[in-house]
């Protein structure tokens, strides 16, 4: 993800360039622990946002059904298919819309709300641990109208909509286990009026037109993290075709005048390019499509959705560049937590230097000194390895992470710092990482023991130290 304020910092030149812990007992009485196992519960283990995510299932797929009206108003069905890692009474789904009705594959069940962000569904009989469940869920509102966690996240407007966001997306539009720990499968059926688009993860699988509408039939987007699911609606010009052993699909927005439209149709086109160029870095690409889409909406971010990320109008070289090392670094290999945020933003930034000095421009080292002198006290003031909820997006984060990780380049060598990135994606592919994790990695290929390094530029809240062995 780049935010407005870190894409403006790009522009100025300062950038160069599953499965839920078990449910613990909160009392001494028996009967009371007993009930706590066979109770499902809210919230997989993140500190940062205790709802997210919940305790006793691993979701395998989401077969989404849902109809979008200009209007706003969003209807449909979706169909989780979760395998219990426990017994359960009843479990909790992420979602913010109004629910009509839910099904169980293993007989009756009753749903309530405990509150606005949860629904939970309790089946009439326990559910043994390890059993594969299909749960239906229908449900029909307004997603402009609902917000979580301080977030508004529904975009809509001059006849587009996008379900784009990021620490959350999915409970707007389909009930999910949302945390990145719990990846699956996603299936996309997306109604619309028949003269509009709608694009979304990985291929097209099909379109089938009824009446005055049309369902886009999307999937293969591989295993990714619920916030990572998305679709885009609206009168789009796509362009499909394959470059650099690559598939794509690259979609502008038709409400876009047409010099933006086609200036934006043409920086998306170098998305192969660049994949290509990543791959050298990274290893083998992780999926099996690639692509963007520049929408006539203005949320202030862009954001490395699955296989297709999302970009403002401006899409610059820099910006593709960093929302595709996403591909690898957040939707491939996930964060464990959202305190590891900076293993998705540091990556994806540190990358774009890359980028830079391999196209003939300032060298990352340089860039590296560079910005280390000039930083104010109040960049170093953010410990990035666990910079708060508040904080998931904060400059330091993006830039701070991108600073530790050419400063590591030095302090072990570019042909080792190349061989580290190479296997921590290959070691992690379509799993999760964490801070604790790379450093460890890191420690093994190079031979040094790195941790007064990782200390320094990502735990403490100060300036390290100008010194060989914090790279610098």
């Amino acid at each position: 993800m780049l935010n407005r304020s870190a894409a403006a910092l790009v522009a100025l030149g300062l950038v160069a360039g599953g499965c839920a812990a078990s449910p613990h007992s909160t009392g001494d009485d028996g009967a009371a622990r007993a009930e706590l196992v066979a109770a499902g519960r809210s919230g997989i283990g993140d500190p940062y946002f205790p709802e997210d995510g919940n305790r006793g299932i691993n979701v395998r797929s989401y077969v989404v059904h849902d109809r979008y009206r200009f209007s706003g108003r969003l209807s449909g069905h979706t169909v989780v298919t979760l395998r219990t890692t426990q017994r359960l009474r009843s479990f909790h789904l992420d979602f913010l819309l109004p629910v009509s009705r839910v099904h169980l594959s293993t007989g009756p069940a009753s749903f309530g709300r405990p509150d606005h962000h949860e629904l939970r569904i309790s089946p009439r009989h326990a559910i043994p641990a390890g059993a594969l469940v299909r749960a239906t869920v229908w449900y029909a509102g307004r997603p402009a109208r609902r917000s979580y966690a301080g977030e508004s996240n529904w975009f809509a407007g001059h006849g587009e909509v996008e379900a784009v966001n990021e620490p959350h997306m999915a409970p707007w539009w389909f009930p999910s286990n949302d945390h990145p720990l719990d990846k699956a499968r996603m299936d996309l059926h997306i109604t619309v009026p028949s003269g509009k688009n709608v694009v979304a993860n990985g291929r097209l699988i099909g379109v089938r037109r009824h009446g005055r509408l049309a369902t886009y039939h999307w999937g293969g987007g591989g295993p990714m993290a619920t916030y990572l699911a998305f679709f885009v609606a609206g009168r789009f010009e796509i362009r499909r075709g394959a470059s650099h052993h690559l598939r794509y699909v690259l979609a502008v927005s038709r409400a876009l005048d047409r010099g933006p439209r086609r200036a934006a149709m043409r920086a998306l086109s170098t998305t192969p390019e660049i994949v290509s160029w990543l791959q050298r870095q990274l290893g083998r690409y992780p999926f099996a499509r690639t692509g963007g889409v520049v929408t006539s909406l203005d949320p202030g971010f862009s954001l490395e959705n699955q296989t297709r990320p999302v970009y403002p109008l401006g899409v610059s070289r820099l910006l593709l560049v960093h929302e595709l090392a996403h591909q690898w670094f957040g939707d491939s290999v996930s964060i464990h937590h959202w305190a590891d945020i900076w293993m998705n933003e540091g990556f994806a930034t540190y990358l774009e230097h890359r980028w830079t000095e391999a196209h003939g421009g300032e060298t990352t080292s340089h860039w590296l000194h560079h910005t280390y002198r000039v930083e104010p006290s109040g960049f170093w003031r953010l410990a990035i390895a666990d910079p708060g909820p508040g904080h998931l997006f904060d400059w330091p984060v993006y830039q701070r992470g991108a600073m530790a990780l050419a400063a590591l380049r030095n302090r072990i060598g570019r042909p080792t710092f190349g061989g580290l990135l190479h296997r921590w994606t290959s070691i992690h592919r379509y799993g999760h990482g964490s801070t604790d994790l790379f450093e460890k990695l890191a420690e093994r290929v190079s031979g040094q023991d790195l941790t007064a390094f990782f200390d320094e530029w990502v735990r403490q809240s100060d300036r390290p130290a100008a010194t060989v062995a914090n790279g610098l």
